[in-house]
């Protein structure tokens, strides 16, 4: 009786093993999207101007919201810094996203996919600590596939930029990322 008991245990497991796991298979919006953080000038002098860039790297078979949504209901994605004492920086610069269609609207919707650039101008004022600084970033977005929208996420982010003392002692840096367009 035992024995049989045991066997029955092992083709329940082997069983249920092999039936679908959905929720595994759902990927997490941290998981979608693969954000890196760079500066445009390494290093950036004191009274300089440079870019950071969050470029967005975005699994094939999703989408994000761009920054300008189609719908009210729909979150955008959003950049925030929060600038440590020396600096300050001006709006955002998104790019324009995309329309296209998906079953579940029958609107055209705005959106990114592949690989998208933000690009947030910052200033190194005259009193900018020297050295390594770090400038905390929030980036915030909504993952979605044709079948699904994953919840929204806020993504903690962090800009490196080493300050030299004089803006002559800035240097380019991931020209890549900021080409002029």
């Amino acid at each position: 009786m035992k024995r049989a008991t045991v066997i029955f245990a092992a083709a329940v497991l082997a069983a249920c093993a092999s039936l679908p796991a959905t929720h595994s298979q759902v990927p997490s919006g941290r998981d979608v999207v693969k954000p890196e953080v760079y500066a445009s000038l390494d290093p950036a002098g004191r009274g300089s101007s440079f870019q950071i860039a969050v470029v967005m790297k975005i699994r094939p078979g999703f989408h994000v919201n761009a920054r300008e949504k189609s719908e009210d209901y729909l979150i955008a994605t959003d950049l925030k810094a929060e600038l440590p004492a020396g600096f300050n920086s001006s709006e955002v610069v998104y790019p324009k996203g995309k329309l296209e269609t998906f079953t579940f609207s029958k609107k055209l919707l705005n959106v990114y996919q592949g690989t998208v650039i933000l690009r947030m101008p910052v200033t190194a004022l005259a009193n900018a600590p020297l050295g390594e600084q770090h400038i905390p970033l929030k980036l915030r977005y909504q993952a979605c596939s044709t079948e699904l929208c994953l919840p929204p996420v806020t993504i903690p982010l962090d800009a490196v930029v080493n300050i030299a003392p004089s803006a002559s002692a800035a240097k380019p840096a991931h020209p890549e990322f900021f080409a002029k367009r």
